[in-house]
């Protein structure tokens, strides 16, 4: 029988987890705020992605070196190496990309509800990849989150705030079912490796990846754009990136993966939030209402890996 002074250290430690965790979904809802912020000035997609892991790889790398000096080393096969480089790749790399070619073409706001489908996508994966059993419950949740996306989707088809809303939200889209497949491929090598030296490793894998197709598509020309941008870049490197993904996962040992995709369910309130004031985009009922249903649809998946 577990003592007072027991209880409420473990109630400690679940609520300083949770406000790990919900620090960290504002930190994340950042950052299609700061890519449209950028977008404002003359620079591409790629660019902008490069930027961004280029200043947030010396904190990986040190935290790698770091992590190997207090740790015993990973004792990984090569293919093992080669399937943590490539899940990098498909979480940090791909799955980034496609979310920053996304925002050239539609609001922040949306882009964060839209890309809020990846839970039913880690979902529908397991179920296909590992063979779990999807519940009713789930099925609801699936239903609720893809109809909540309609809802809020279906008032941007002529909206002047979007370029183009069809393109954009495909490559958020995708963007999802990508990082779904990264986030499905990842329970074994955290495992072997651990949460945070498997995140310094696929940001490493990724950041190179990054390099070299900026390299193929402008000649790694990184000097060219207005201040601002290099500000904005290192802010996205540090508060978007470094930061909220060491918190995400300390939040996730302290609390479990379903109370933290619970908490951090609330990302696309912030975005909303914050786009309205920063950005002046503007929010309809239907959006606001459609948010909802995601949210109680991401809600019930993570209620459910909880119970």
């Amino acid at each position: 029988m577990r003592g007072p002074q027991t209880t409420a250290s473990t109630r400690t430690r679940y609520w300083i987890g949770a406000l790990l965790v919900f620090l960290a979904a504002f930190c994340f809802a950042l950052k299609g705020i700061l890519i449209k912020i950028a977008y404002q000035y003359p620079i591409d997609a790629i660019s902008l992605l490069t930027l961004r892991m280029v200043f947030a790889l010396p904190f990986y790398v040190a935290i790698a070196l770091n992590l190997s000096r207090r740790l015993p080393p990973a004792r990984l096969s090569i293919q093992n190496w080669l399937k943590l480089g490539m899940l990098g790749l498909t979480g940090y790399y791909i799955a980034s990309f496609l979310n920053f070619l996304g925002l050239v073409y539609i609001t922040a706001s949306l882009e964060r509800i839209l890309l809020f489908v990846y839970p039913t996508f880690v979902l529908l994966l397991g179920s296909v990849v590992y063979g779990r059993k999807v519940n009713r419950l789930q099925i609801l949740a699936v239903l609720l989150t893809y109809a909540g996306i309609m809802v809020a989707f279906a008032p941007n088809i002529n909206s002047g705030q979007q370029k183009d809303v069809f393109l954009g939200a495909f490559w958020v889209i995708l963007s999802g079912l990508v990082y779904a497949v990264y986030l499905v491929g990842s329970d074994t090598m955290i495992a072997r490796v651990g949460a945070q030296r498997y995140t310094c490793y696929a940001m490493i894998a990724a950041t190179l990846a990054i390099v070299f197709h900026c390299l193929i598509a402008n000649g790694l020309d990184l000097f060219r754009f207005a201040a601002p941008v290099y500000g904005l870049a290192l802010l996205m490197a540090v508060l978007v990136t470094v930061i909220p993904t060491f918190m995400i996962a300390e939040g996730i040992k302290r609390i479990g993966s379903g109370n933290a995709s619970i908490v951090a369910s609330i990302g696309p309130i912030f975005t909303i939030v914050l786009a309205t004031t920063l950005l002046d985009e503007t929010i309809s009922i239907s959006q606001l209402f459609g948010t909802l249903l995601v949210l109680l649809g991401v809600f019930l998946i993570g209620w459910k890996g909880r119970k």
